[in-house]
Parts: structure tokens; sequence; C-alpha cells
């Protein structure tokens, strides 16, 4: 399938990787349409720092299966990214993550089929692998549900998959490693110690810089879930995202402090510390499927994209969008 003049719904499309990958859509000549998440001041999230002159923005939540089932008219692919991602938080408020996560996938896929649509790429996450028991992981390494999020996000896959299955909805499982760049949050690691430095803190607080993780720029995370729409092969396969990279939250710390010339000390903070089973202590993505059905490779390395990531931060107008000194879970 060729997404070209194919109008696309992206759901989660205010959020970080939502935002860019609606910018991206654009640029490939797709009809655009992006699913906001309703709000009384009418606020589009990241949507409000691109373009939007080739997207139509929709506000609503996945939530409701009226709505999902009305968004969903003549809407050639879906994109449903729209979740909540924050493991911390996860802690607190599971309950509200069922309903986002499993209740709102399993409201976009009813839609889905109600409507005919052809392809549906549905977003998963590599904190479904839990802590790898063999490196690096495919398709096939056991599912872990270490934190209350990584269990919703298990349920809505499974979910989605059920509706392949039973129904033949055409979809694939986009399942991304971990995705930085512009306008992530700053509860993920890469932006929380950039805004620190880039603030003038001589200290940067973190939680444990023992863990690995395979980084991956969110253009390149872009560009493979577009690769797996177009790909007729993926309907019915669930296909990494990811860079065969591994590197530890230490040693990014230590790339990222190299670039920006900071000489600031670490200081280990426990209220970033996550429950001893929940911490998922390595993630390495073997990306052999994605490379094999659509010929996916990344093209930014880590240091390229960290560059990139820190210039976007270091602007002042967008530096000052983060509240440094305030942990949010």
């Amino acid at each position: 399938m060729d997404i070209k003049n194919k109008v696309i719904l992206v759901t989660g499309a205010d959020g970080f990787i939502g935002s860019h990958l609606v910018e991206m859509l654009v640029k490939t000549g797709a009809r655009v349409k992006a699913l906001s998440y309703y709000n009384s001041f009418n606020n589009w999230g990241w949507l409000e720092d691109i373009d939007l002159k080739d997207v139509e923005v929709f506000t609503g939540d996945i939530r409701d299966a009226h709505y999902c089932k009305h968004i969903t008219k003549n809407i050639d692919v879906v994109f449903n990214l729209a979740a909540l991602i924050a493991i911390p938080y996860s802690y607190i408020a599971p309950d509200s993550y069922i309903d986002t996560n499993i209740k709102g996938t399993l409201n976009i896929c009813q839609a889905a089929l109600d409507n005919n649509i052809s392809k549906i790429v549905q977003i998963s996450t590599s904190e479904v692998y839990g802590t790898a028991m063999y490196v690096p992981i495919d398709e096939k390494h056991p599912l872990q549900p270490q934190s209350p999020y990584s269990a919703s996000k298990i349920g809505a896959d499974s979910i989605a998959m059920s509706f392949y299955n039973v129904f033949n909805l055409p979809l694939t499982i986009a399942r991304p490693f971990n995705t930085y760049g512009p306008r992530q949050s700053a509860r993920a690691v890469i932006p929380t110690i950039i805004t620190q430095i880039a603030s003038g803190m001589k200290e940067i607080k973190i939680g444990d810089p023992a863990p690995t993780r395979d980084f991956n720029y969110v253009l390149d995370t872009c560009m493979g879930m577009i690769k797996l729409a177009e790909c007729d092969k993926a309907i019915g396969e669930v296909v990494n995202i990811g860079s065969n990279y591994e590197i530890s939250i230490g040693n990014i710390l230590n790339v990222i402090k190299k670039i920006m010339k900071s000489d600031a000390v670490i200081v280990t903070d426990q209220q970033r510390i996550r429950p001893e089973k929940s911490e998922v202590q390595r993630l390495w993505c073997d990306n052999t499927k994605i490379q094999r059905l659509t010929g996916f490779k990344p093209n930014y390395s880590i240091e390229e994209g960290l560059k990139l990531t820190i210039d976007w931060f270091r602007n002042t107008d967008n530096l000052k969008k983060y509240k440094t000194g305030v942990y949010n879970v």
C-alpha cells in the first residue's frame, strides 16, 4: 500500500511521537486527520508547534466508542498512538491505563471493523518484553508485565490481534523500542538529563543508571511506522522498530554531558527509582524482521540524534515549556 493521497487518522497526534508522525505523513503526500485529546482549553498539545496547513485536527477521546466510530468514517489507515505512557503514574492510577490503553484500543478496532478501514497500525512498546531473557530481543520473546503500564499495553496488543484473528481486521502491531527527540516529555530519561543541564543545574538527578536501552531517534521510529503501514506482508504481524544498539543510562548520560560540555555531577534521586521488580533492566532490539519486511534501517546514529535533540532543547522558547526543577511522574 502506498499511503500517498490516502486519508490517514493519527490518534495521539498531540503527543511527542504523534506530532512528528503527522509531519512526516504530510511530507509523504498523505491526507492527515489528527486526533488530539479533548480539553476545555482547546489546546492541541505539540500540534500547536507544527505547520497544520494540510492537517485536519479533531479533539476527542478514544475511550468513547461512539466517537471512535464517528472519526474513523472514510478513513484509509489508522495509526493508533493514543495511550497513557508514564510508567510511574501507572503505579498510582492503573485503572485509567486500562480504560485508555485497552478499552481505547478495543474501541478503535471495533470502529475500524465497522467502517472497513484498510489498515491499522497499533503502536505497542518494548516495555511489554520486560527485562530481556535473551538479547537481542526478537518478536518471539516472552511478554512480562513489570508495570501496570506494560500490562495494559500487552492487553491492548492482544485485543488488536484478536480482531485480526477473528475478524480479519488488517492490522500490524508496531513495537518501537525507546524513542527520543524534540518534544519528548521530561518524564523520559534523555530529556530530563538535557533539560537539567540546559537550565544550568550542577547536580543532575536521575534514577538507576545501570539499565540498558535501545534508543531510537523519533524520525526513525516514525519512518518505521510508515513503512509498516505500507507493507502488506506485515498484516497480522508484530514487528519491532529499533536500532539493534544497546547503551546504558549511565553511558548515555556521559555522551550528553560531553556534547553539552557539562561538568555537572550525577545524583541518584530515590523518587525516580522504580520498585525492584518493576525496573526493566535490559532492552536491546532485534530489528531483523522489520528489515526483512520493509528494508528499514535507522538513519540517525545515537550521537546525531542526541545533537539534534540537544539543539532543540537549548532553544529558549522550547526549554521554557519544561519545569526542570519539578519531577513529574
